[in-house]
This record gives C-alpha cells, structure tokens and sequence, in this order.
C-alpha cells in the first residue's frame, strides 16, 4: 500500500487537490503502529483534509485526534491542538489520558507550575503511570532543572527499572552535570540489559575514555573493542579504539608487553578505519586518516 511519506508529497497533494481522506487515515495509523511522530505532516493532513472527514472514521476519530493533538503542540500549533482536546475532553470528561493532554498543553503554554500539579493529581490515581512520571523529567529538564529532573527519574527508575529509556535519559542528565561516574553506572545497567546492543558499549567506553587515568583507558579499550566486534562497521568504535590504544601505550605505568600488545591492537582499529574510509566515493578518506593518525599521543619514533 501506497503511503504519504514526506512534506514535499502533502505539499504536492494539496496543489493537485488530490489528498485523499482514505489514504491520509491509513498513513497516519501506520505512524501510530511504528510509534513515529511526524508531527509537521500530522498537522498538515489533519489541517488540510482529514478534519473535514472525521464523521467518516469511526472510533478511530479519537485516536487520531489524541495523535493531533501531540503533534499540535510539538509544532506549537495550538489552533490545531486545541479543536481536537476539547471534542476528546467532551468524549471521555475523566479520562486521565485526555488529562495528560491538558498537562502537555500547559507545557506548550509554558505554565509548568499548573502542568506539574496536573501530573501529580493523575499520579496520585494511578501511581503505574509511567508516562506521566517521564513528563515531569521533561518538564524539569526544560526548564534547565537538571538536578531536579535526576531526583525525579532516579525515583522513577526505582520503580521502573527495566525501562531502558529511562536510564538512557539519566545518563544524559548525569553527563550535563559533569557526574562521569554515575553516568558510566547508567550505561553498565543497559548493557546488562541489552548486552548485544553495540552502541551501549560505545557510550560506557566513551564515558571511561573522558573520565581519563590508565584504568579508565584500559576499560574504553576494551569495551570500544567489544562494541566493534559486535558490528564492525562502528566507525565511532574504531575511532575510540584508535585513542584509547594511543593513551594506554603511551602510559609510562603501561609494562614493556602490554605495550606491544596495545599497539598492535592501534595498528588493526588504523587499518580497518583506513579500508572503510577507502570504500567511500565521495569521501577523501586520506585526509582523514591522516588527520586522525596526527591524534596519537604515541610515541612512533
């Protein structure tokens, strides 16, 4: 089946007036199955053609209002937002869903105070609502409130621990804040969690590599060297190894043996960013590799 893909395409549809409410309802419930926003063409779709048809879909309406509404305020288009919250709030009046709404909707008005005392009272009624809990992060995190925000997760995570994302965003907050230390814990939680996952291990090794120290490197080397095993074509993951080789060798507390091992392990990571580098046509992969061999702190005399 054929999909609206792109702003160009509604674009080119609405000049043709060829927008079809059929195909328009069918592109939108696969963005909500994929779970993808697409919010700037949400609100084109629904401005432009499918609110004249909404007699037309069924129940289906309130799921794609709902979808409007969140993409109404990420585009802070209100006057699309609003319409649909008010005929969801008329529909479903105690609907702690439709109140999560009004909550984002007093975010896009920035009274954050109003919106917080929303997600509080849903909380209270439904202390499973994880959703919910998130929001609160994101209010404070945009409001630059990070210590706060790192309260408000790490408390969330204690009652959800397996949400990956969760510990994802508290890393992030941990690394804003300068705490290397407990960011690195964040990333050893979602290893475990995921222990194929090759970026997991890229981002652990890049925290070590950062905290810095002949132990912090030895680490970054190894688990640069995990990530790429796990998919060779981590560019990033070699680049890491590269480094971490280079700090480790050039230690004066690294052992004459360990040394030699650490710049064999340099020259490999150099050799296999210098053949991917030489794959790309349209990239002088040259430059590169000799600008990153200047990134070496070894001594190579």
């Amino acid at each position: 089946m054929y999909y609206l893909s792109s702003r160009r395409q509604i674009e080119a549809k609405m000049a043709t007036l060829d927008l079809d409410w059929e195909e328009v309802r069918d592109t939108l419930r696969t963005w909500r199955e994929d779970n993808t926003r697409h919010s700037e063409e949400v609100v084109d779709m629904w401005y432009y053609c499918l609110r004249h048809y909404k007699h037309k879909l069924g129940d289906e309406r309130w799921m794609v209002e709902e979808q409007v509404v969140i993409a109404g305020l990420d585009c802070n288009r209100l006057d699309v937002a609003e319409p649909c919250l008010v005929s969801l709030n008329e529909q479903f009046p105690g609907s702690l869903r439709i109140r999560k709404l009004k909550g984002m909707r007093l975010e896009a008005l920035e009274r954050f105070d109003e919106a917080m005392d929303v997600y509080d009272g849903i909380i209270r009624q439904d202390e499973t609502n994880s959703s919910v809990r998130k929001r609160k992060v994101a209010v404070l995190k945009g409001q630059g409130r990070y210590a706060d925000a790192i309260k408000e997760l790490t408390e969330y995570l204690k009652k959800f621990m397996s949400d990956t994302e969760g510990w994802q965003e508290l890393c992030d907050l941990y690394l804003k804040e300068g705490d290397y230390s407990k960011a690195a814990f964040c990333m050893e939680e979602l290893i475990l969690s995921n222990p194929h996952y090759h970026l997991f291990y890229t981002k652990y090794a890049e925290i070590k590599y950062t905290q810095g120290g002949l132990e912090n490197y030895e680490l970054a080397r190894s688990y640069f060297c995990q990530a790429a095993k796990l998919n060779p074509g981590n560019l990033r993951a070699l680049y890491g190894l590269y480094l971490s080789c280079s700090q480790v060798a050039s230690s004066p507390k690294c052992t004459t043996q360990k040394k030699k091992e650490t710049l064999r392990l340099e020259a490999w990571a150099l050799k296999e960013i210098t053949e991917k580098y030489s794959k790309c046509r349209d990239v002088d992969g040259s430059k590169i590799v000799e600008t990153f061999r200047s990134l070496s702190v070894t001594d190579k005399a």
